[in-house]
């Protein structure tokens, strides 16, 4: 990708109450995107599909195993889906087939190619992994279970983004 290129890529991380694991997609992505050099020609946003938590902070633990790491996940807040957002992110990536088809349901057509999971940009997809499982009834170490998944299909969207351009 040529760092130069004004064009800017716009992803979209969605979950069911976007305070645990598409928040958390978000700033690790952030992350990688920034020490990779393209903060400037990509945008990174996250999303619920349910209004359960709008305006509110990620989970603490996700903020936890996040900080644990060095991901920055403080000034992000909740909020869900709209219907713009359709038109206007190039990858709108679920965190799981049960948010993917809500995602589907909601979509005009001519936008539903942008629709996907965010595992299939990881080497564990080819393995049959395709779902980031939802940590929020379990302990602490399914915070730690989703960051690992998520720094890894991380890399490979970034590396399918940069191959794009």
């Amino acid at each position: 990708m040529n760092r130069k290129e004004n064009i800017k890529t716009s992803v979209l991380f969605v979950c069911m109450g976007n305070i645990c694991r598409s928040p958390t997609a978000e700033a690790v992505f952030r992350q990688q995107v920034k020490a990779a050099g393209f903060e400037h020609a990509i945008h990174i946003d996250s999303a619920g599909t349910h209004d359960y938590h709008v305006g509110q902070p990620p989970d603490e633990r996700a903020q936890r195993a996040a900080q644990r790491r060095g991901y920055d996940t403080q000034k992000l807040r909740g909020r869900q889906v709209h219907e713009r957002d359709f038109e206007v992110f190039h990858y709108i990536l679920a965190m799981d087939r049960a948010n993917l088809a809500i995602l589907e349901r909601e979509c005009p057509p001519q936008y539903r190619h942008k629709l996907g999971l965010l595992m299939q940009y990881s080497e564990g997809f080819s393995q049959g992994i395709q779902e980031v499982p939802d940590p929020y009834f379990g302990g602490n170490q399914g915070f730690e279970h989703v960051l690992n998944m998520v720094e890894e299909a991380g890399r490979g969207l970034l590396n399918r983004i940069c191959n794009e351009k």
